[in-house]
């Protein structure tokens, strides 16, 4: 199989997908050959599906930081550069993985509401605040999270990278 022609370099979770479909179609049309065809095709989704688990993760961990530096300024002082570092780490790998991926940036759009929402109880017991502390509402947009220059006191030009 050419994998530059199936999108395995463009998209690898569309490759994921559109392979398990098409071995499962070939596994359907030739029951006698020695694949394990539904196997096969389950585990290249399981692929597929760590992808978007490693975006959820990873968008999480950034909104995480991006709500505490926002809603706990009492902790800047001792905590910046470490936010700092872990929020430019995560967006860098998200929109690494989109990059690579970029039929997930739909999912990324998609889940944010719910990650966001998780996002905001972690932030509120890392910080050690009541859960109201953090507001129920995003602050910010997923354009703003995954911005380099957001939040501004934050990145300065020289951290911006």
């Amino acid at each position: 199989m050419d994998r530059a022609s199936a999108g395995y370099d463009e998209d690898f979770y569309a490759w994921t997908q559109t392979q398990a479909a098409e071995l499962r179609r070939a596994g359907a049309e030739r029951t006698n050959a020695p694949i394990d065809w539904a196997n096969v095709a389950e585990e290249i989704e399981i692929l597929g599906r760590s992808q978007k688990s490693e975006i959820d993760s990873r968008l999480s961990v950034l909104l995480v930081h991006l709500l505490k530096w926002l809603c706990c300024p009492d902790l800047r002082e001792r905590c910046e550069r470490g936010w700092r570092l872990t929020i430019r780490e995560q967006r860098k790998k998200l929109l690494r993985d989109i990059k690579d991926s970029p039929s997930l940036r739909p999912y990324v759009a998609e889940v944010f509401d719910d990650v966001y929402e998780d996002a905001r109880l972690k932030a509120a017991a890392e910080a050690d605040v009541p859960n109201s502390h953090i507001p129920v509402e995003p602050p910010f947009t997923l354009d703003q999270a995954l911005d380099p220059a957001y939040p501004a006191a934050l990145f300065p030009p020289d951290w911006r990278a």
